[in-house]
């Protein structure tokens, strides 16, 4: 299970009402952190949420309204006395970047981690997920990120009783691992059906409409996709600033047959998107306009 929560729905700027983009994924004791604008550290607070488990920030790209909250959040994780390391994600100059956000934060009692995505697109083996970041269209180096939980196929009794394969070896197969054992050699494939749809979340902002977000957001149970502006006249400002209306969000949210879109990362002068989501709706009926400490339960298919 995945629980998923968009900390913040702005873009550009922080409001009174409403946080910058930053999305907190937990799993299995562990929580993943995409963008860390500005309030970041409020937004999880008042979420309940704890920094601790924090083992993995993704950036989707530099701008301050997606980045500048770092250096308070490293602060507070080294004077909560963690130790343990800290991995970075982003595009290229990632490092750099950091190191210069570091001027006021120099000194932590734990280590960063640093993972500059190569090529336009990446994937990355995390604390018992994949992660994979694709390359998006915006005016500077910007990425989306896809996150996938797989699950493997039931454990086929009648198949581990006809192979005579031991009763203790069965959890250790049934968790993926191979066993050689007394001259044999047991494999999961031996006593494991087909595999089994997973779980996958797609999260993308600051970008024009590409393919890459269609073919990566494929499937998505969850697509949570950027709508910088609601109001039809603001077309041709979205495509001269590389961002995307919630029409072209929810035209991506069709074509990648997702399950349901969240919008996020909402033009300072929206201040009301949910205004505009019954004509949202005519193109993808499971639209929602996504606001602050938006949360939910993402789990594997019920099976009969």
């Amino acid at each position: 299970m995945l629980d998923v929560c968009l900390l913040g729905s702005g873009g550009m700027m922080p409001l009174p009402y409403r946080w910058l983009t930053s999305l907190m994924v937990r799993y299995n004791g562990s929580s993943l952190l995409i963008d860390c604008g500005e309030g970041t550290q409020i937004a999880i607070k008042e979420k309940g949420w704890s920094f601790k488990p924090i083992d993995v920030i993704c950036f989707t790209h530099y701008h301050g309204d997606h980045i500048s909250g770092l250096p308070g959040l490293l602060l507070t994780m080294g004077n909560a006395e963690r130790t343990e390391p800290l991995t970075l994600i982003g595009p290229k100059g990632l490092e750099r970047v950091v190191n210069a956000l570091r001027v006021i934060a120099p000194e932590l009692p734990f280590p960063l981690a640093f993972r500059e995505i190569q090529g336009a697109e990446e994937e990355f083996l995390l604390n018992g997920y994949r992660l994979k970041a694709f390359r998006v269209n915006h005016n500077v180096l910007c990425y989306g990120y896809t996150l996938e939980l797989s699950r493997a196929g039931k454990f086929q009794l009648e198949e581990a009783l006809r192979l005579e394969i031991p009763k203790q070896y069965w959890s250790r197969l049934q968790k993926g691992e191979t066993i050689r054992a007394d001259g044999c050699l047991y494999t999961p494939d031996m006593v494991l059906g087909k595999q089994r749809k997973g779980i996958k979340l797609t999260y993308c902002t600051d970008t024009r409409p590409t393919r890459s977000i269609v073919d990566n957001a494929a499937g998505s149970d969850l697509f949570i996709c950027e709508g910088m502006y609601g109001e039809k006249d603001k077309e041709t400002k979205a495509r001269e600033h590389r961002h995307m209306t919630f029409y072209e969000a929810a035209g991506l949210a069709k074509d990648a047959g997702v399950k349901e879109l969240w919008l996020t990362h909402y033009s300072p002068s929206l201040t009301h998107p949910e205004e505009y989501m019954e004509e949202v709706r005519k193109i993808f009926p499971h639209s929602q306009a996504g606001k602050d400490r938006k949360s939910v339960e993402l789990d594997f298919e019920k099976e009969d």
